[in-house]
């Protein structure tokens, strides 16, 4: 017996892993069945399922002749249906989608199987597409969601907004899922740089919207919530960089005011501006109080860290049953009883 069989696997054979693609939906008529019937020729093994959000068209009808399976999900808002799809559906690799019909699902299966064999947990697809296929403002916006996530998060990422990923079932089972709405993106994201979880990237074709499919998103709106959502995960994941920043900012402003207050006293002896002596005394004093709360905060959000963690390690390594060194392979059901055994 080789070491391949003592782990329960085989050396040759290898096994397809259960596909689930999911895709969030809320008033997509237009669009639906070609986005299933795309995914489906492409991923003939997967379970397709569509979780409409409140839709106020036939989305649920269209997708359910399509050949999808339907469910549904009442609280507003795409992380809200995010969540319920991850707590209900059971597989090894999930792919998530919109269902506005911009993504090519072509790339898809390259995207799954660089998951699989590197034994990575998230795979973004990073769109490419003509300036026409985003709204305006939209690539920008992308573009400088990405860098700041980049800078502060310690890791380069092309494409945060992208509606099109694909995961191991140990992110998905292990993602708190807490944003309600569209900065579920930005969460997905921070996730995986907090916790230092493998990941890539593959670029895939994104089209503009086909006739009849409007956008739900407001370009300013959010945009704001995006942006409010990346200072509030940094003040959660890294609340000394946070705290300490606005700390040096105090402190720095309350320097800047005190030097001529010194340079009057030493020439006269005398503090004639006493009130902003009393504003660079409390400057100051916030100063301190905002980089001893860091402190505080940082052994908080470094115990959130590790339950994290713990709660992520608690989810069966991918192929747990598979061969010693070849993590992408194991016995098949078929092998599992061999001639002479």
């Amino acid at each position: 017996m080789d070491a391949n069989d003592a782990a329960g696997g085989g050396s040759d054979i290898p096994i397809a892993p259960r596909i689930a693609v999911l895709i969030p939906c809320r008033n997509e008529a237009p669009t639906i069945a070609g986005v299933v019937a795309e995914f489906r020729a492409v991923l003939p093994q997967a379970a397709i399922f569509v979780y409409d959000n409140n839709s106020s068209d036939d989305t649920a009808l269209r997708a359910a002749t399509a050949g999808a399976i339907v469910r549904h999900e009442n609280y507003p808002g795409k992380g809200s249906v995010m969540r319920r799809m991850f707590a209900d559906v059971e597989a090894d690799v999930y792919v998530l989608v919109d269902g506005d019909g911009t993504y090519d699902a072509s790339v898809v299966p390259a995207m799954v199987a660089m998951l699989w064999e590197q034994s990575l947990d998230l795979v973004n697809g990073n769109r490419v597409g003509p300036r026409e296929a985003y709204r305006p403002g939209h690539r920008f916006g992308n573009r400088l969601f990405s860098a700041t996530v980049s800078l502060l998060f310690g890791r380069p990422v092309r494409d945060v907004l992208t509606g099109l990923r694909v995961f191991s079932r140990r992110f998905v089972k292990s993602f708190p899922a807490l944003s309600p709405r569209f900065e579920i993106e930005i969460e997905l994201v921070v996730h995986a740089l907090e916790l230092r979880l493998p990941m890539s990237a593959m670029d895939g074709a994104y089209r503009a919207r086909p006739p009849g499919s409007v956008s739900k998103l407001s370009s300013l709106r959010d945009g704001l919530r995006v942006a409010l959502k990346i200072a509030a995960l940094l003040k959660d994941t890294r609340p000394l960089a946070f705290f300490g920043a606005i700390g040096a900012l105090a402190a720095a402003t309350a320097i800047g005011l005190a030097v001529p207050l010194f340079v009057t006293y030493f020439e006269t002896g005398l503090v004639p501006r006493l009130p902003t002596g009393v504003l660079v005394t409390g400057m100051m004093l916030f100063a301190f109080l905002s980089v001893f709360t860091g402190l505080i905060l940082d052994s908080v959000a470094r115990g959130r860290r590790e339950a994290k963690r713990l709660a992520y390690l608690a989810q069966p390594a991918p192929l747990a049953a598979g061969a010693a060194g070849a993590p992408s392979y194991r016995r098949s059901e078929e092998a599992r009883v061999r001639p002479g055994t």
